[in-house]
């Protein structure tokens, strides 16, 4: 029998509906059960293409033992922390500040009113390695509730109040000058494994919002150090077990510190903001690697991540049923043995791919790498359409709101670097996803959808600034002003209702579900944080606009990478990218002229593949009504199309010649 998750919008949710354990959604309802049976609330976080989350379902959730006990002395609910980030982020600092590390599934034991008091991550059936079992767990805990209730609650009550004082102090100091970011560089490159490319040491995530920085500093100052440490560590990845040899698209990350192993998750967000640094990097050196790991990224988005409605789903997992039968295992539709090879057809892709005998993966499976010359033509075909036949990892088919919002940028920025109208549409149709199903009319987002069903979740600062992020990169590559305006929709509710007095955001809004603390953190993880991609929408649209309250809020924003760039730029890669723009203007760039003129078409792709950081552009034909600011007054010059070029108020001379456009911007 279904229990309370069955009516969930949450692929994670939906999979733990059949579970004996009688789950409960986070809602009111649940605590207020906990108050009326005096027991305390067990709440198990974890999201859908989770290895270790579907490895403790199977050995605690689904037994029934387990479940009988469970049920009988706590209330369970469980979270997916794609769709609820701010309640994951209050209970991963107590997680984090008890244990020393943090992780998911996560599990903590709170009271009825929601206060802590026990945490932990994955606990296994058994005792092992001094870690008591689940069950053990469960009867302590119930123990310590009945026995020693008066010292839980003091325990709980000092954990909360510890939290609740976790506020960001913020004298909203002045955004990064030129000398911070250069320490910046200084500092990543300290950080930086020549060898292998990247940062640090095992495991290696992909970096992508330091490497957009580099990028863009490279761009502004001519910085060789900085584009060195951006090749190396992009044709590392792309030629790295990392990558996706044959279908495209990037892991999660390396267990390793040679991108030969990956987690083998793929997430939508990884492959949206590489893709986009790809296609950046061939914008920057024209190299050929670089185009077709953009592209292939690209194309893995729309070809597997695609919903029906138009959106993109959130992953897929790192799981599949074994190609020979034997259950599920991690990475089981990506690795390859050399027998499986030459029943493909293909022994001699051994060679190119780096599959041996012993293998890089568990079985003496091997991860396909790429460390030599590109496979002959043919290969890869034969390859993937072998590999088409094999069990197809589970997909987290929600939409969530922020991450879509990369994928807009991405895909339309791609699109148009390449001659890719596929991508641009691909781009719109997704961004006409969020506008139809996630954006009210009072401006506020909700963060996740599914079969083009709303989710139950209000958006968070991420969704609101990587969506408008997307939108006005949309409007840059296709000139269509309801994007514009509705990422100024966007923005002033970020100004009205996630902005501090003292300029700092919130990650939630000021009307948002009360938690022990209101979540706040700026600091860039696997996605660039709220605050930061509210950072950069504010700079471009002060810039279309012209609105110096939206400049003001984008400075005021930056003070934090002030604070924390020069000496931790890995964890404010995005803000750091934004604060490039800032110090560069960011350029202003308008094209006019008539529509269907293939000059003016010129013009604009020499604006698009311009390497000017945070480069706006509007594109339009002369004196169209309602056109945005930056396209007023902007008059065709001798009868042909013309391109302006304005930074910090001053003007360029109004160009017709496409390379003059683009010594312009550079």
């Amino acid at each position: 029998m279904a229990n309370r998750l069955a009516a969930e919008t949450s692929p994670y949710l939906l999979q733990h509906a059949d579970n004996p354990v009688e789950w409960w959604p986070w809602r009111p309802e649940a605590f207020d059960e906990a108050r009326r049976r005096d027991v305390p609330v067990l709440l198990s976080v974890g999201y859908a293409s989770c290895h270790w989350c579907h490895v403790m379902a199977r050995e605690s959730f689904e037994d029934e033992t387990v479940a009988a006990y469970l049920n009988a002395h706590f209330v369970p609910v469980k979270v997916d922390r794609e769709e609820r980030p701010d309640v994951d982020a209050v209970y991963m600092d107590a997680v984090q500040a008890a244990t020393g590390q943090g992780g998911w599934p996560m599990t903590v034991f709170m009271t009825p009113d929601g206060e802590p008091f026990y945490f932990g991550t994955y606990f296994p059936p058994e005792p092992r390695s001094g870690m008591p079992s689940f069950g053990q767990l469960l009867e302590g805990v119930h123990t310590a509730w009945t026995d020693r209730r008066g010292e839980v609650a003091q325990v709980a009550a000092q954990i909360t109040r510890e939290l609740a004082d976790r506020r960001l102090s913020y004298d909203a100091p002045g955004p990064p000058g030129a000398e911070d970011l250069a320490v910046a560089v200084s500092t990543l490159d300290g950080e930086f494994d020549a060898a292998h490319g990247g940062f640090g040491g095992a495991p290696k995530f992909p970096p992508a919002m330091a490497l957009e920085f580099l990028l863009r500093h490279h761009a502004r100052t001519g910085s060789a150090d900085a584009l060195r440490m951006v090749e190396a560590t992009c044709e590392a990845m792309a030629r790295g077990g990392i990558y996706d040899q044959l279908g495209g698209g990037f892991a999660r990350y390396a267990v390793d510190a040679t991108w030969t192993v990956p987690h083998f998750e793929k997430m939508l967000y990884d492959n949206a903001l590489l893709g986009r640094v790809y296609t950046h990097l061939w914008r920057a050196t024209g190299s050929v690697l670089a185009r077709r790991v953009a592209l292939e990224t690209a194309d893995f988005l729309v070809r597997e991540l695609r919903t029906p409605e138009g959106g993109f789903a959130s992953a897929l997992d790192a799981d599949s049923e074994r190609p020979e039968g034997g259950g599920h295992a991690e990475g089981a539709f990506y690795v390859w043995t050399p027998e499986q090879l030459r029943a493909a057809g293909a022994a001699e892709a051994a060679a190119v791919y780096g599959v041996t005998e012993t293998g890089t993966f568990e079985g003496g499976a091997s991860v396909l790498r790429l460390p030599g010359a590109e496979p002959p033509a043919g290969l890869r075909e034969r390859l993937l359409a072998a590999r088409d036949g094999r069990p197809r990892p589970e997909r987290d088919d929600k939409v969530v709101a922020a991450w879509n919002g990369l994928a807009i940028a991405a895909l339309a920025e791609t699109g148009a670097c390449f001659d890719r109208s596929d991508l641009v549409a691909a781009a719109t149709d997704a961004a006409e996803l969020l506008a139809r199903v996630h954006l009210g009319a009072d401006g506020r987002l909700t963060r996740t959808s599914r079969d083009g069903r709303a989710g139950p979740s209000a958006g968070v600062l991420d969704d609101y600034g990587d969506v408008a992020e997307g939108f006005l990169t949309l409007y840059a590559v296709t000139g269509d002003r309801p994007w514009l305006d509705r990422a100024g929709t966007l923005l002033e509710t970020v100004l009205t209702r996630f902005t501090g007095e003292d300029g700092a955001l919130y990650d939630t809004a000021d009307d948002a579900e009360e938690l022990i603390r209101r979540p706040q953190d700026p600091t860039d993880g696997a996605t660039p944080s709220g605050w930061t991609a509210a950072a950069g929408a504010l700079l471009s649209y002060a810039a279309y606009t012209g609105s110096g309250r939206h400049r003001a809020a984008a400075e005021r924003a930056l003070g934090i990478v002030t604070a924390l760039g020069p000496r931790a730029p890995r964890f404010i890669g995005w803000g750091l990218a934004v604060a490039e723009a800032a110090l560069d203007g960011p350029r202003e760039v308008a094209v006019v002229g008539p529509a269907h003129d293939p000059a003016t078409a010129e013009l604009h792709r020499r604006a698009l593949t311009a390497t000017a950081p945070g480069a706006v552009i509007a594109l339009g034909e002369p004196d169209a009504p309602g056109a945005p600011p930056l396209l007023a007054n902007r008059p065709l010059r001798d009868g042909r199309p013309t391109a302006y070029v304005c930074r910090g108020f001053v003007c360029s001379a109004p160009t017709t010649s496409p390379a003059e456009l683009a010594a312009q911007l550079r």
